[in-house]
């Protein structure tokens, strides 16, 4: 366990379906052993930033706990990142898309320690319309589908495959985009737009190969159909992903006009129909605590 002095555990009570008294004690139990301080604060929906900052505010903590999903890790980034702390995560959303990318372990004991410890990752961080993107964000039938699993009543990954096929039901794909980023501008046709700081979605699926979270760029996937036969060799990890299916562009900066509204999510988290996205990577990056 490294030299910080105080940590605070940021949990949402309603994420997945972990009981989160079990991580409360067992994270105060470890910084009991190590006199380290220890502070909790369960998120409500309500004023979360700014019951955050003003924590930070009242006392000297150097590392921040979260443990929730995507939303949650995201909201607590966006309270972290133009500081000097750093911050775990114990993954126990529905998806947890982040620390998939991440290669957390499963174990409650090992996410601890990990969480605990001293290996670090600087996190690239996307701005889009000025909100911020730690891993996946994209405008499509993927964001149709999170605005369904919201609405329903049936959570993680059996919530997802309920609502998809509904959501291929009703969605009005393919979209059309108009795209500008540093050295590319074109139209496009797709069921899917994303903007990739990572490798993979919550589900596993290794949509953009060559993506890594820390390399100053992020890339643009134009998904141009379906094709269950591609999907699968996302999910088996395959790099050779055919260009039909998707293209990928790498950049620093793009501009995205949607013909139409379309739906939009940002880490895992609807956000509404757009027509238009501005998309950058931030000067500031994220210290995250990894394996």
């Amino acid at each position: 366990m490294t030299n910080f002095k105080e940590v605070l555990l940021v949990v949402n009570p309603i994420a997945g379906n972990t009981d989160k008294r079990r991580i409360i004690s067992e994270v105060e139990e470890k910084l009991q052993e190590e006199n380290k301080k220890f502070h909790l604060y369960s998120t409500t929906g309500e004023d979360d930033r700014e019951k955050l900052i003003a924590l930070l505010e009242q006392h000297d903590i150097d590392r921040i706990i979260v443990a929730g999903g995507d939303g949650t890790i995201n909201l607590v980034a966006d309270v972290l990142y133009k500081s000097e702390i750093s911050m775990g995560i114990i993954p126990v959303g529905s998806a947890n898309g982040l620390a998939v990318n991440l290669s957390l372990p499963e174990t409650l004991t090992e996410q601890i320690d990990i969480a605990l410890g001293d290996n670090y990752l600087d996190l690239d961080i996307l701005s889009l319309n000025g909100l911020i993107c730690l891993h996946m964000s994209d405008l499509g039938i993927n964001a149709e589908l999170i605005k369904n699993y919201e609405n329903s009543s049936i959570r993680g990954k059996f919530g997802y495959l309920i609502q998809s096929i509904p959501t291929l039901i009703q969605s009005e794909f393919p979209f059309h985009f108009k795209i500008k980023a540093d050295d590319y501008e074109n139209d496009a046709s797709a069921v899917l737009l994303g903007f990739a700081n990572a490798k993979k979605y919550g589900t596993g699926a290794n949509v953009n190969p060559e993506g890594e979270p820390n390399d100053g760029v992020f890339e643009i996937l134009i998904f141009k159909k379906l094709s269950f036969s591609e999907i699968l060799k996302t999910l088996r990890n395959e790099t050779d992903l055919d260009p039909d299916f998707v293209e990928i562009i790498p950049t620093t900066s793009a501009k995205v006009i949607c013909e139409k509204p379309v739906p939009f999510q940002i880490d895992g988290e609807y956000i509404g129909k757009k027509t238009d996205i501005e998309i950058k990577m931030l000067p500031e990056k994220l210290r995250v605590v990894v394996p």
